[in-house]
This record gives C-alpha cells, structure tokens and sequence, in this order.
C-alpha cells in the first residue's frame, strides 16, 4: 500500500557533481526500500531465509572464492527481482487501482522474472554445494 506521503515527497533538486552526502542519502533511500520490502512481502522473508541458509551451507562446506561469487550473484539476481517485481507491482497499484487487463499482464510478467530468477539460482545453487557432499 503506497502511503501519501510516499506520493507527495517532493522531488530532489538536480545534483551538481559528486557529494558524500548524496551518496548517502542514496543509500538510505535503497535501505528503506528493502526495509519496505521485507516488511509488506512474505516472499522476500522466504528470500531471506534461504540467502541465509546458503551463506551458511557455504561457509561449512567451505566453498571456494569462485563459488561464492555465483552464490552471490545467483542470489542478487533473486534480491534484484523481487525489488523490481515489487516495485511495479506498487507502482501499477497507484496509477490503476482499477482491475485492468494490461496491469495484470504486467504484474504476472514481473512476478514470471522472479520465478526464472529463483529457478536459475536453485540450479546454481544445487551445482555449487551438492558436489561438497559426495566428497
């Protein structure tokens, strides 16, 4: 649910170069972003739970440096669709919260990135630590 003051935070004024402080108002902005993700979706709590069940797979089994970095990537890949998934889903949400057959194209499509994302990191997962049990 998209509150109003969500809808009426007025717009960042254009920055001019680099600065410390714009990076870190950035930042903040995507932490509250995951926080709001996982506060209002089951799924990234289950995102959550199994990230943590393989970081700690990984760490006994011992997997090498290039192993961690699929891990790694395969599970940013399922984080970075779930926040994209949720994103349209909220934007399309306020712009027509009327049932319309192109809004519910859109969301099942993005909802269709996640479940590809979730398949393919299973399958990197399963490739990585599987081997480290028949050793």
């Amino acid at each position: 649910m998209v509150r109003e003051a969500d809808v009426t935070e007025p717009a960042a004024a254009p920055a001019s170069g680099f600065s410390w402080r714009a990076r870190g108002r950035s930042f903040r902005h995507a932490l509250r972003g995951l926080a709001a993700l996982l506060a209002s979706q089951h799924n990234a709590r289950i995102h959550v739970a199994l990230s943590l069940a393989v970081v700690g797979l990984g760490l006994v089994l011992g997997v090498s440096a290039l192993e961690w970095a699929v891990l790694a990537l395969a599970m940013g890949l399922v984080w970075a669709a779930e926040c994209a998934n949720t994103a349209l889903e909220w934007l399309c949400d306020l712009v027509s919260p009327e049932y319309h057959p192109l809004v519910e194209k859109a969301k099942d499509v993005a909802a269709g990135g996640v479940l590809l994302a979730a398949i393919a990191a299973a399958a990197a997962g399963l490739l990585v630590l599987l081997p480290h049990f028949f050793r």
